[in-house]
């Protein structure tokens, strides 16, 4: 059996930590699947830089979740 799609709701939007979202608030807001959505490349790349989240990079696994969700279509 395949797994379900990865999708924003379900996935991505729990990973983001609320001092996350509030110290990008001012370029972009992490709880906005649109917002994500725009900017999902440029989050990749930060994310794969350990540059994001400000006090210390996520386990790699996380990465590759947000990695798979983008190859997979970017589902809400």
């Amino acid at each position: 059996m395949a797994n379900p799609p990865i999708s924003y709701a379900k996935d991505i939007k729990p990973l983001f930590r609320a001092k996350d979202v509030n110290s990008m608030k001012k370029v972009f807001d992490l709880t906005s699947y649109d917002d994500v959505l725009k900017f999902s490349d440029a989050i990749l790349g930060k994310l794969s830089a350990g540059a994001m989240p400000c006090d210390g990079a996520w386990p790699e696994e996380q990465v590759a979740l947000f990695r798979q969700w983008i190859e997979d279509g970017r589902k809400p």
